[in-house]
């Protein structure tokens, strides 16, 4: 008889079959333990789990906001980086480190400000990348594909953009006389830093080979044209010269290549325009003229380092394309030695692109280098001064299923097997290219491996592509005026708060002088207020008391 556990699906299905050759039998299946051996012998102590209570309770008592002027933002964005990614990617940072990875502390788990955004668009309840960046960095929301542009536009119709143009807090930044830039491992013309500089009703109009006729003929311009003249932006880290350059161009890294070929018909060079027009300014497209470049004398770079995107994290070259800390590192570098302070973007592009590719494996380890992006940019900036914000623009429709034992791979397989009598991986797509019904059957993934990087989960509804999901994605924030990001709000209040806490943009109350009749000095016995009341009181009554003396005397 099958004793009660998660597998009694299994066992119960099996007694009512005749059983097989190389099925799986109840006595073989591996019971659920109230305690795994994968629990260290501190955890199953009480005490364990009081103590690290009281520590968290005593952090959270004795938090006190910081109410200073942020004079830098860093603002770190995960495409596609929703709740489940965010515990996979812990778990699975853990596990590299030989850890069970369930414990893990992420950098991003250390924020001690959380809230929750809302996600939807104007037009849609699921949103895509180009109108969630038009929320959070321009502070309004829009229509699915728009950059820049508010919800008057429409999609691709060109004269709908002329006077519904919005501006982001990388402008508002500009304006205020701080450096700015832009760092991300996908193309520099994508959506989310493209809604930081332009304004297009199309994020797919990346060059001005993407633009139709009728919208050249309208006056809208391409996003890359627009990434060297609308804003004068300090730092551009990414991916993206084919679209610099004049159509048939060979690229320096791939020159066999006609799809790495320059795509742009009116015959600019961008890249060559962008250096004429600075005084001292740094092109480059390799790691080793990367490393070159010394932050203590640049004022100016771009660094394109692909056609298109970059390299996924995991099939990256360390010697020829640095890594999303590196990036970060001389970005920041490059961008605090100006007095006024800076905003600097960054995003971990690719987490996105994997989960549309159905592939968790580059998904969760994008996310694990994007968190130790995170971590070197604190260790370059001064919490008392810098405001740095983590956040994801959408989610996907991960799940994270299965009754998995503690310790087991998070890209492995659940240990409860379905009604089939086939096993399912803990991580499975809502839809995706990962659909393998055939025949009306799942496929038998006993000896498959799981964990590989090109591996694609199952997912339930067939698609090229992945979608996204429209559930709340987590807003993580420390530094000045952190505080201002909890609750459950807007998507398109993040720029609101975040221009607030620095004195850009709109809003400058948090930098006007405080009234002068609120006293802010104390005397040299730590009086202060009180002791100044106190000798206006005395004076008071002496009036009072000679007044009245002199009353009696009449």
């Amino acid at each position: 008889m099958c004793k009660f556990s998660v597998f009694g699906l299994v066992c119960e299905h099996l007694q009512k079959k005749k059983k097989k050759k190389n099925t799986p039998s109840c006595k073989k299946q591996p019971k659920l333990l109230s305690t795994h051996p994968a629990c260290s012998k501190q955890e199953k102590d009480p005490e364990f789990w009081r103590s690290q209570a009281r520590s968290s309770l005593q952090s959270a008592l004795d938090r006190q906001p910081n109410t200073n002027v942020a004079k830098n933002i860093v603002f770190f964005l995960g495409d596609g980086m929703g709740i489940t990614t965010y515990t996979a990617a812990r778990i699975l940072k853990g596990q590299l480190q030989n850890q069970t990875g369930e414990e893990t502390v992420m950098t991003m788990d250390t924020f001690p400000y959380v809230g929750l955004a809302k996600t939807y668009s104007v037009d849609f309840t699921i949103p895509d990348s180009a109108a969630t960046a038009t929320a959070y960095l321009c502070g309004v929301k829009t229509n699915m594909n728009i950059v820049g542009v508010s919800a008057a536009g429409r999609n691709t119709v060109c004269n709908t953009q002329s006077g519904n143009e919005v501006t982001s807090i990388l402008k508002w930044a500009k304006d205020a006389g701080k450096s700015v830039g832009i760092v991300t491992t996908t193309r520099v013309q994508h959506a989310t830093p493209a809604a930081a500089y332009a304004h297009s009703v199309s994020r797919s109009w990346y060059s001005d080979a993407d633009l139709p006729d009728s919208a050249k003929t309208d006056g809208c311009t391409d996003i890359a044209s627009q990434l060297i003249k609308n804003i004068d932006i300090d730092v551009i880290i990414g991916g993206g010269r084919k679209y610099m350059t004049p159509k048939g161009t060979q690229d320096p890294e791939y020159p066999w290549d006609y799809s790495s070929r320059g795509q742009r018909t009116d015959g600019r060079d961008l890249i060559k325009e962008w250096q004429s027009s600075k005084m001292v300014a740094n092109y480059v497209w390799d790691k080793t003229n990367f490393d070159a470049v010394d932050p203590e004398t640049t004022d100016y770079l771009m660094a394109l380092f692909e056609p298109g995107d970059l390299q996924f994290e995991e099939d990256r070259e360390p010697s020829m394309e640095p890594s999303i800390v590196e990036t970060t590192e001389k970005a920041i570098r490059i961008l605090r030695k100006n007095p006024n302070g800076f905003f600097l973007l960054v995003e971990g592009g690719r987490i996105d692109q994997a989960h549309h590719d159905g592939r968790a494996y580059m998904a969760l380890h994008e996310t694990v280098a994007f968190d130790y992006a995170i971590e070197k940019a604190l260790e370059l900036t001064d919490e008392k001064e810098t405001l740095t914000v983590v956040m994801a623009d959408h989610s996907h429709p991960l799940t994270f299923n299965g009754f998995p034992f503690r310790g087991q791979s998070i890209l492995g397989k659940s240990p409860l097997w379905a009604t089939d009598l086939l096993p399912f991986t803990t991580l499975m797509y809502g839809n995706g290219p990962g659909h393998k019904i055939v025949n009306g059957k799942r496929p038998d993934i006993r000896n498959v491996t799981t964990d590989a990087k090109d591996y694609v989960q199952l997912s339930a509804a067939p698609l090229q592509s992945t979608t996204h999901s429209g559930e709340d994605v987590a807003v993580l924030a420390r530094g000045p005026m952190a505080h201002l990001l909890q609750g459950v709000f807007e998507q398109n209040y993040v720029a609101h708060a975040m221009g607030y806490a620095a004195c850009v943009g709109a809003d400058l109350r948090h930098c006007q002088t405080p009234p002068a009749s609120q006293p802010t000095t104390t005397d040299t016995n730590g009086a202060g207020t009180a002791g100044v009341s106190a000798t206006l009181l005395g004076s008071l009554v002496s009036v009072m008391l000679t007044f009245t003396l002199l009353v009696y005397s009449v």
